[in-house]
């Protein structure tokens, strides 16, 4: 627990410095395509830090997943022979049973698939780069991606505007409890997957 609260308070006095916005937008450009951990916690911190501006946090992190979204579906299209073994060894929750799954989905849901695996802890790459690998329509893909990232940051926001420093303060006083919850949906989103897609 010690290192979960070391990480959050330094991710939290990103706030006071120039690189804060910045590195949300890197972290959700990366989570989109590559990157296990989900940027909400560094949305969480910077916007607990300066609730006046948890919309604007949303906002680049809605931009960054979304351009990480697309480039994640490119490198679907362009680049899996080349990178497919990559990801099916390092990557979490890729394997090419769940890929032969992830087509399934897409074929009967499309959109919905992509907006489901935007908005909940489902691992969200494994849906933009089968997207690009499956030939999805890129237009209904971005689309799908924009609905269902925005609804999940802009709803972070909307909690920490709202309510703001009582927010804190139970974040503060039940950071255990917290960070506990925050592995097991970490995990469980990769459990998820591992379990319905076979």
């Amino acid at each position: 627990m010690k290192l979960f609260r070391n990480l959050y308070d330094w991710i939290l006095h990103w706030a006071d410095t120039p690189y804060g916005q910045p590195a949300l937008f890197m972290l959700a450009l990366v989570e989109a395509s590559c990157f296990p951990v989900p940027p909400d916690i560094l949305l969480i911190a910077l916007s607990l830090s300066r609730p006046r501006r948890s919309f604007r946090f949303a906002a680049i992190c809605l931009v960054g997943s979304t351009i990480g979204g697309i480039l994640g579906y490119w490198l679907g299209v362009g680049a899996w022979d080349l990178l497919s073994r990559f990801f099916y060894e390092y990557i979490p929750g890729f394997t090419p049973e769940i890929f032969t799954r992830v087509q399934n989905l897409f074929s009967e849901y499309g959109f919905w698939a992509v907006f489901t695996a935007g908005f909940t802890p489902i691992p969200y790459k494994i849906f933009t780069i089968g997207a690009g690998v499956f030939q999805i329509n890129f237009l209904v893909f971005v689309f799908a991606s924009i609905l269902s990232r925005g609804a999940r940051f802009f709803l972070v926001g909307a909690l920490i505007r709202h309510y703001g420093e009582p927010v804190k303060v139970f974040i503060d006083r039940y950071f255990n409890l917290l960070s506990i919850l925050f592995v097991i949906l970490l995990v469980g989103g990769f459990f998820a997957v591992k379990r319905f897609f076979h």
